[in-house]
Formats: C-alpha cells, sequence, structure tokens
C-alpha cells in the first residue's frame, strides 16, 4: 500500500509559516527544516497556495507567509487540499459474488471503513494550524537553526 506524506509535509510548512508570522520563508528554508528537497515544498506550497492557506512573496526577502489566520486553518482543511487519494481503498477487482464472503463483503467493509473516515475526519477538524504552533512554541522545540537561517537571510 502506497502511503504520502503530503500532509505531514503540509502541516509542517503551515506550521513554520505561523510560528514565524510576517516572516517570509523560502522553500530553502522550509525544506532544511523538513529534512526534504525544496521541490517538494515547492510543489506542496502551490497546493496550499492554491487552497487559499499561503501566497508567496517575491522579490528579495520574499518566500511564503500565511494567506488566513492559522486558527482558521484545521488539519481537516490541509488533508483535503493535499490529499487527494482516498485513505481505504476496496479490492481491484470485483470479488466473486457465489461466494457469501465476496458477495457481502464490500457494503459490510464500506460501512466500516466511511465509519472510520468519519471519525477521522472529525479529529482533524477540531485542530488548527495555530494549536499545532502553539504546542511547539510551548515545548521550546523551535529550531534554533532555523532562526538564524532566518537572520542571516535578512541581513
Amino acid at each position: 500500500m502506497t502511503t504520502s506524506t503530503r500532509f505531514a509535509v503540509a502541516v509542517h510548512i503551515l506550521t513554520g509559516l505561523a510560528v514565524h508570522e510576517n516572516v517570509p520563508l523560502t522553500s530553502e528554508i522550509i525544506s532544511r527544516s523538513a529534512s526534504t528537497n525544496p521541490s517538494v515544498i515547492r510543489r506542496i506550497m502551490s497546493t496550499l497556495n492554491e487552497a487559499g492557506f499561503s501566497h508567496s512573496q517575491l522579490g528579495k526577502g520574499g518566500g511564503a507567509l500565511l494567506a488566513k489566520p492559522a486558527d482558521q486553518i484545521t488539519l481537516l482543511d490541509v488533508f483535503r487540499a493535499v490529499e487527494t487519494a482516498s485513505i481505504f481503498a476496496l479490492h481491484r477487482t470485483a470479488p466473486d459474488v457465489g461466494c457469501a464472503i465476496g458477495k457481502y463483503i464490500q457494503p459490510i467493509l464500506q460501512e466500516k471503513m466511511d465509519i472510520a473516515t468519519a471519525a477521522l475526519e472529525l479529529e482533524l477538524s477540531k485542530v488548527t494550524i495555530a494549536d499545532i504552533a502553539a504546542q511547539i512554541e510551548e515545548s521550546g522545540r523551535v529550531c534554533p537553526d532555523l532562526i538564524a537561517s532566518l537572520n542571516k537571510t535578512r541581513v
């Protein structure tokens, strides 16, 4: 089963923008924090820009900024913006309807998957980017290397 890291990286990006509010962050700085390639950050940033969560400031000293307050962006909003595949999938080919299991497994399993998806969405809807940023700031885990990088680029 293929898994995606787009959601985790998107939350990482938006949390960085929230923690460093009103300070444009470049894809290079964010990529260092997320330990990924700047092109991955730019690709996800493009999606976040399209969703209205962030925008880019061009020119010297430019970078990404939040386009709306962090307390108005839920994890569910982010998930829906960046993840394209369903959380769960049924069989790639139809099961044998001549078998009792094959005949009934999909509707029964779909019901359970719908319940699980609704529970996940409910939990994600309760948490905002501001909540995540606050937890990081409270724990004193703001990255000193990132702060140093920001100070160097702003000089």
